[in-house]
């Protein structure tokens, strides 16, 4: 769990060398490239219906394509590293346009780290973002191709109420590309109740003997989607 907390705090680093690339987004437009600014590709969407007025919404992350932000890398890892910024958007369709809900802009991992540099591409193995039964669902996987066996899948599901994404719910796991070992916690921030699963093992039914304990914790208020940062992200790792 440690070397992803590093990899955590690594990533704050890359947001504030790229905030000044983000530019202004627009509060309605007719259609999803309204969206999107010059120089701007989106690179992950998803659709379905987040407020419950039975029409299909958009979430899409989407990242500048300037070149001075894909960087030569003199250390292990790839030969360029690419730090353009990504941002995600959620956008509900309403009758004749599509109102942008929320965006963030402090939460998105770029595609590579300047210090991480044998980190993998955060979003390319889980596709980043789903909608499912009515909530969003952004997804994250952590592993270094150097210096690490560990692999941690961070999930966060917001759910629209009390007109703003929430964070309703978190899970991370994690698990040894050498020995197979796996824990799993889970927060429900509804009910305010944790469980936390160890003793697993992906490599061996033999080993595979998973014990989950549930507890109550202590919470204050919910995040917004638009309030959460890598700050919060490890916060919520180490809890």
């Amino acid at each position: 769990m440690k070397i992803i907390l590093v990899v955590l705090l690594s990533l704050i680093s890359i947001h504030l060398f790229a905030q000044a690339d983000h530019p202004q987004i627009p509060k309605t437009g007719a259609n999803i490239n309204s969206f999107i600014p010059k120089g701007w590709k989106v690179i992950y969407k998803a659709k379905g219906d987040l407020n419950k007025d039975n029409v299909s919404d958009e979430a899409i992350i989407i990242q500048n394509t300037n070149p001075k932000n894909i960087i030569k890398n003199g250390s292990m890892g790839g030969n360029k590293l690419n730090v353009n910024p990504r941002m995600l958007l959620v956008l509900f369709k309403t009758p004749g346009q599509y109102q942008l809900q929320a965006q963030n802009t402090r939460f998105i991992p770029t595609e590579n780290d300047t210090v991480s540099t044998c980190l993998a591409d955060p979003l390319q193995e889980t596709g980043a973002i789903m909608i499912k039964n009515g909530t969003l669902i952004l997804s994250y996987q952590y592993w270094l191709s150097c210096g690490s066996y560990e692999v941690s899948n961070l999930d966060y599901t917001f759910r629209f109420q009390n007109q703003k994404m929430e964070l309703i719910g978190f899970n991370i796991s994690s698990y040894s590309r050498s020995s197979g070992e796996e824990t799993i916690t889970s927060l429900n921030f509804s009910t305010r109740k944790k469980s936390e699963t160890f003793g697993g093992n992906m490599f061996s039914d033999k080993t595979n003997k998973p014990k989950t304990v549930w507890k109550k914790f202590n919470w204050g208020k919910l995040f917004t989607l638009e309030e959460m940062t890598e700050e919060i992200g490890q916060k919520l790792s180490e809890m």
